[in-house]
């Protein structure tokens, strides 16, 4: 690895080798060869006698051993990478050197090539988010009953389950899922359009048969193994197309920024962690830390996503008439690095989810010092019953609540609402009895069947749909 010029940390830290290959210039050129020769192919088939079989076959003998060093000395002298390739293939096709990128611009090559990588690149995505929402399903159905402290705006809250908390991710996650299926079903190849999209150099090859060029568009999506292509353009498929994909990437990103905070925070209680390894350093000062370094760094590349889809949003409204060129190297950028950095985030999520580790004995610590106070509404409930009135306990549990409160946080002591209420004949209640009400488990309503019936009804049919793509593992690399 050189280390006197600048390495991007996206190839270096987080993203996988198949993500790389994925965005690689290997994967772009050997595309251009395929469409290359799925034109060619479509133009023979429709009656154009200048294309033989002949040479289509050593079109395809030259397919995947791109002679890159006679590409890069043409480039030098004409300044077009893409009639660069077409000078470099021909020196392989002596025979099919004057008919390669026949009728083509060089968005031909360009946008078809672009589509065909995104969407090999969503399904990297789609099978780790997959693996995501499976690992976070065993989670959620392991802790489904274990009670645990809620929180709204921070503050202690009425309890849930911390299975019930992790089918929150989970949520998130599949409408991330459903978006992403939906956007990657729906995507098209430009085809070949020509310069402003007219298809004008077509109706010269075909003489003007409408029909016949009618097809080529179809008969090309198919060979690349597509439904279609886009029905109008101007010369390049519409960025609005890049806007669609992005939105996906920063919409997982957002889900996962939402549970690596939410993972944060609990290991600040010290109620969930996340993996810690046997050698790994917390502080260069501090060596006693446990720093949640993983969960931090989703919140960071998140970070990035989320505002790297605010590029190809500005580039597709800032595009003139038929075509300009200002989107191609933000485009080459954005769109790279936004797949690279979510694929180094998924990674870190099954990395993190796949070793959790559940503190169960804090988290009943916390609960138990704060149940007291959930437990009021119930306790007043009974005193009701017994006929107490209702405003009067109403205020009784007001007052034995702000001293318990003062006892907890101005004093330094532990919670004594219980011996404060057991004190008060009204409530009917010795603390004994009181005692044997701070089951916890009481007081978590229905979250252990809300995680059953959401992973039964809802997970499972998706994860039973997509059971292919499950096995995939997380790996931190520095």
């Amino acid at each position: 690895m050189a280390t006197n010029i600048y390495q991007s940390p996206l190839s270096e830290r987080y993203a996988s080798k198949d993500m790389q290959h994925i965005f690689s210039q290997d994967m772009k050129f050997r595309t251009w060869r395929r469409l290359w020769i799925a034109l060619a192919e479509t133009e023979m088939e429709l009656g154009l006698q200048q294309i033989t079989p002949e040479m289509i076959d050593e079109m395809k003998a030259h397919q995947d051993d791109i002679n890159y060093e006679d590409a890069r000395k043409r480039e030098k002298e004409v300044r077009h990478d893409v009639m660069s390739h077409v000078y470099a293939y021909g020196l392989q096709c002596p025979k099919a050197k004057g008919i390669i990128h026949l009728g083509a611009t060089s968005c031909y090559v360009g946008d078809n090539t672009d589509i065909i990588v995104m969407h090999e690149a969503l399904k990297l995505v789609k099978r780790k988010l997959v693996c995501v929402i499976d690992e976070l399903k065993r989670f959620a159905d392991q802790y489904k009953s274990l009670p645990t402290l809620a929180f709204t705006h921070f503050q202690p809250a009425q309890p849930t389950t911390v299975g019930k908390r992790a089918t929150l991710w989970i949520n998130e996650f599949m409408m991330d899922l459903e978006d992403l299926d939906y956007v990657s079903g729906t995507l098209k190849l430009l085809g070949s359009k020509g310069t402003t999209g007219t298809q004008a150099s077509f109706l010269e090859l075909f003489n003007g048969d409408q029909e016949t060029i009618d097809r080529i568009d179809p008969m090309i999506a198919e060979k690349m193994g597509f439904s279609a292509c886009y029905p109008v353009s101007g010369q390049t498929y519409s960025r609005k197309v890049d806007t669609r994909v992005m939105n996906i990437l920063a919409g997982i990103a957002a889900s996962a920024h939402k549970m690596s905070n939410d993972i944060r925070l609990l290991q600040h209680l010290k109620e969930v962690e996340e993996p810690f390894e046997k050698s790994q350093i917390g502080s260069s000062a501090m060596a006693y830390k446990r720093n949640p370094m993983r969960s931090e760094r989703i919140a960071s590349l998140s970070r990035y996503v989320i505002i790297d889809a605010l590029n190809p949003a500005i580039t597709s409204a800032t595009q003139w008439f038929e075509r300009t060129l200002d989107d191609s190297a933000n485009k080459r950028i954005s769109i790279a690095e936004g797949f690279l950095a979510l694929d180094g985030i998924l990674e870190l999520c099954l990395n993190v989810v796949d070793g959790l580790v559940v503190n169960d004995k804090v988290i009943a610590k916390h609960l138990l010092s704060e149940l007291p106070f959930m437990a009021t509404e119930n306790i007043m409930m009974d005193a009701v019953k017994a006929g107490e009135d209702r405003q009067e306990m109403h205020e009784e549990v007001r007052k034995a609540s702000m001293l318990a409160g003062k006892h907890i946080k101005q004093d330094g002591l532990e919670n004594n609402l219980l011996d404060l209420i057991a004190k008060e004949p009204k409530f009917h209640l010795t603390r004994e009895e009181l005692d044997a009400k701070m089951n916890p488990a009481d007081y978590v309503g229905r979250a252990p069947r809300q995680v059953e019936i959401y992973l039964r009804d809802f997970v499972q049919p998706v994860l039973d749909a997509n059971k292919d793509l499950l096995g995939a593992t997380g790996e931190v690399n520095v």
